[in-house]
């Protein structure tokens, strides 16, 4: 039982820590940050198992945090008011040409990260964006204008 409420305890803590962090792909991850994840791992590990090294141990744990994430899932999926906590929501970074400085600086994009995924996205001129969204998964979306 004690492995179950320490995976418990570990899944709302990752959670919400990678909630605060912000959105970004794992494609979008600087070298840094993948270290980071590496050891957040391990040590979540460590905290959750202790010294139990079991198979059974093994098991609870991860049969606990899938759980979890089901639940979670279904919660998200059930309630429509519980969506933005679980998943987010979508932020407007530009909107007609410009920029949403307080909407860049609350999820801590810079103009060059957003212009070079214009840039991966065939837009050329900010003046071509009618929206720019950066959604939940940490993707960024374009909505063009009509010509």
């Amino acid at each position: 039982m004690d492995l179950v409420l320490r995976a418990t305890l570990m899944y709302v803590a990752v959670f919400a820590f990678t909630r605060l962090l912000g959105r970004r792909e794992l494609s979008q991850m600087q070298p840094f940050d993948l270290i980071l994840l590496v050891v957040i791992g391990d040590l979540v590990q460590q905290g959750v198992t202790q010294n139990d090294l079991s198979v059974t141990g093994l098991m609870l744990v991860i049969a606990t945090v899938a759980l979890l994430q089901v639940g979670a899932s279904y919660l998200s999926f059930r309630f429509r008011s519980l969506r933005p906590l679980l998943e987010g929501k979508p932020v407007v970074i530009i909107e007609d040409g410009h920029f949403i400085e307080d909407n860049l600086k609350r999820e801590r994009l810079t103009v060059d990260d957003v212009t070079e995924e214009m840039r991966l996205s065939s837009i050329a001129s900010l003046e071509d964006v009618r929206w720019a969204v950066l959604e939940t998964s940490g993707r960024l979306s374009f909505v063009r204008k009509e010509a």
